[in-house]
């Protein structure tokens, strides 16, 4: 599985560019000492003398974006200490330069000093972000049961590790289910409603005969967390699936959630479900959403997505049309296939919303 923790980076193993909290790139970080070198190197070979010795106060500034406030110290001493050295003819500004390198370099020292400490605490609190999203949402395995699970999920809100979309696989008493969903909203104001909701799933896949009952025991969660607060509009989509025990085939329950997608034989179809109404909603006569069994064969494979997936847009407003990319995809390895459908779908479409992606391969015997 590829979760937030596992993505695939520009820069850093969890996916952050430099300007989000991942170590500077190499070029940064030996920017200040090319920029020393440069500077000596082109005044002793200047043939007028020329005086390129003001460069040097650009030096303690570049140490304090990679460096801790000890070896900004040392650059700044050796600009100060190069300024007053005759043979290197960088010893031309008068005594007000001087002075203004020498605090730029002082005050670089104490801006290293407060960066070092408060990338300490970034560090911790990532870690124990991390920590959360291993217990909201635990790497999947390769395998559930008899069913192959390959996952990714990106969220929306930029920085953080958790959004509004979920997903699990577990193997019960009654085959393996599974689970997608999206909570209204996404980023860290959801995080308490996943949690809720995956709890509430994984107690019913172990007690539950049926996945409307699931399903039921899903939506009650909602609606208890959601009584009593006013205007909490709290409600989910979800998409729930069960595997019979010969893998040959596999009811689904859509409650507001779009259908899998069915790959069989280099060819995508998106699957004929009954939608039912989203979880939390208790809209009065509405019907509870109607579970639909769907053949399965030798090499089939389901793909889940969520609404960040669909309803990706181009440059033309044109949704992402994901079944039609799943069928060029499809002889993509299913562990595979998530992120080779994430790189078409970023480098082409704008992503709006938490977008998270599933695979669930059967294997028949």
């Amino acid at each position: 599985m590829t979760s937030v923790r596992d993505w695939s980076s520009r820069g850093y193993r969890d996916g952050r560019g430099w300007l989000q909290g991942a170590p500077p790139p190499r070029w940064v970080r030996v920017l200040p000492i090319m920029l020393l070198a440069g500077v000596t190197v082109a005044t002793l070979l200047s043939r007028n003398g020329h005086d390129f010795g003001f460069l040097l106060g650009a030096i303690p500034p570049l140490a304090v974006l990679s460096y801790g406030p000890l070896a900004t110290a040392a650059l700044g001493c050796l600009v100060v200490v190069l300024l007053n050295v005759p043979a290197t003819h960088l010893n031309r500004p008068g005594q007000t330069d001087l002075l203004t390198v020498t605090f730029v370099a002082v005050l670089s020292v104490f801006v290293s000093y407060v960066r070092s400490h408060r990338d300490a605490q970034l560090v911790t609190e990532r870690a124990v972000g991390e920590a959360v999203q291993r217990a909201v949402l635990p790497p999947l395995p390769d395998r559930v049961g008899a069913v192959g699970c390959a996952g990714l999920y990106r969220a929306a809100q930029h920085g953080t590790l958790v959004g509004g979309d979920f997903f699990d696989v577990r193997n019960g008493p009654y085959g393996v289910r599974a689970v997608m969903g999206d909570v209204r909203g996404h980023g860290l104001a959801a995080v308490s409603t996943v949690v809720s909701l995956l709890g509430a799933f994984r107690e019913a896949v172990l007690d539950q005969p049926d996945l409307e009952s699931v399903a039921a025991r899903m939506d009650r969660r909602l609606a208890v967390d959601s009584a009593g607060v006013p205007h909490a509009e709290l409600f989910a989509t979800a998409l729930l699936l069960e595997f019979s025990a010969d893998l040959r085939s596999v009811r689904v329950v859509a409650c507001g959630h779009p259908a899998p997608v069915l790959l069989r034989d280099g060819r995508a179809q998106e699957l004929a479900v009954v939608p039912g109404a989203p979880l939390g909603l208790a809209l009065a006569g509405v019907k509870p959403p109607k579970e639909v069994t769907v053949e399965l064969g030798r090499g089939d494979r389901l793909f889940l997505a969520s609404d960040g997936v669909w309803e990706a847009r181009d440059g033309s407003g044109g949704f992402y049309p994901l079944p039609e990319r799943l069928a060029g995809f499809s002889g993509a390895d299913a562990a595979a296939l998530a992120e080779v459908v994430w790189a078409d779908l970023a480098g082409h479409f704008e992503v709006r919303d938490d977008a998270t992606m599933l695979v669930l391969t059967p294997v028949i015997r």
